[in-house]
């Protein structure tokens, strides 16, 4: 082996160390102490890196540990930022701040994705790679240089440059929370429905939903998570809700149908109580046991009670009928019942359908 070879070979570990310097410096904006925890924030578990214990080597407890971070630092800044605003509007804008989807965007937009050491079957479709490995740098960040260089990152590089915090703020990025919020105020029933759940050639599982509303296909969605899935299909079904008036008047009229058929009137079930032996004749002398008995039942089930009833006069059955017992639907005869009349007529009315 020639000389110049081997002095290359040597000079390599260091070149390539030296770039990671440099592309950091212009990824977070200063140079790092310790390049090994940047080295590790970059590895994902699908490099089956090891350690020199022989245990894997990844970014993943980095990863928790800047996640952490950031709730506490993006907090910090919106706080300071929205003053006088309510917690509900606060935990809403932080979430968006932190979220994978924006964390990955901006792993793309700052070339963190470019360094980072993984499988490259894993990288063509793990869309959550870079906003991970985004938060595996911001826990090297703290244990490289502490807490305040977090907070300087995070001010002066990512918001300061990259985001615009207000337009985040007031941007509803949750389709699938917005779609849900739509239906709701609309009253009209919403699911998300799966179509398929398979795995790709590279053995990566895949998911299908499709929105259902009011029974009618929406948007469909396909990811690699049931999450992801959701979501392109709750963005679809919206876009389709706001350009296509179609869409829209087929749920409405599936929700008129489904309201009137719950609206539906219903036979009302019998009240058993009110089927009481009526057709005893109470006796005068016995009259007013029974009476007395009747209040009692009554005062032992406020539910059964009934209005007390005028005398028996002939003026007051003109008045107001008997509701229990109202021949006026039966017979129309101006004269006085017989006995026997009244008792078929009853008949009459109890077998009727």
């Amino acid at each position: 082996m020639r000389l110049n070879e081997i002095i290359d070979r040597i000079k390599l570990p260091f070149r390539k160390e030296k770039e990671l310097f440099y592309s950091l410096r212009n990824i977070i904006g200063f140079y790092p102490h310790d390049i090994k925890y940047y080295k590790i924030a970059l590895t994902h578990k699908s490099s089956g890196e090891r350690n020199e214990k022989g245990r894997p080597l990844n970014n993943e407890r980095l990863e928790f540990l800047g996640d952490a971070l950031l709730d506490a630092v993006v907090g910090d800044i919106v706080y300071c930022h929205f003053d006088g605003k309510r917690e509900g509007f606060l935990t809403n804008t932080r979430s968006k701040l932190v979220s994978r989807e924006s964390l990955g965007k901006l792993a793309q937009e700052m070339g963190l994705n470019e360094l980072i050491h993984s499988n490259g079957s894993q990288r063509s479709h793990n869309s959550y790679m870079g906003g991970n490995a985004f938060e595996a740098l911001v826990g090297a960040i703290y244990l490289d240089q502490g807490y305040d260089a977090v907070m300087r990152f995070m001010k002066k590089r990512i918001l300061a440059q990259m985001v615009n915090i207000d337009k985040v703020a007031y941007k509803e990025v949750n389709f699938k929370s917005k779609l849900l919020e739509w239906t709701q105020k609309n009253r009209v029933r919403m699911e998300f429905r799966m179509l398929k759940q398979d795995i790709d050639e590279k053995g990566s599982p895949i998911f299908g939903f499709v929105v259902v509303i009011e029974g009618i296909d929406g948007g469909k969605g396909q990811g690699y998570s049931k999450k992801e899935a959701q979501q392109i299909a709750a963005k679809e079904t919206l876009q389709r809700l706001r350009r296509e008036p179609q869409y829209i008047d087929a749920i409405f009229s599936a929700k008129s149908e489904r309201t009137k058929m719950e609206e539906e009137p219903t036979a009302i079930a019998p009240d058993l109580e009110a089927e009481k032996t009526d057709f005893i004749i109470v006796s005068e002398g016995n009259q007013s046991n029974q009476n007395y008995q009747n209040t009692q039942s009554n005062q032992s089930n406020p539910s059964t009670q009934k209005p007390r009833k005028p005398q028996n006069t002939k003026k007051n059955q003109e008045a107001e009928p008997d509701d229990e017992f109202d021949l006026s639907d039966i017979s129309h005869q101006k004269e006085e019942l017989s006995r026997e009349d009244i008792i078929a007529a009853a008949e009459a009315a109890a077998f009727a359908e």
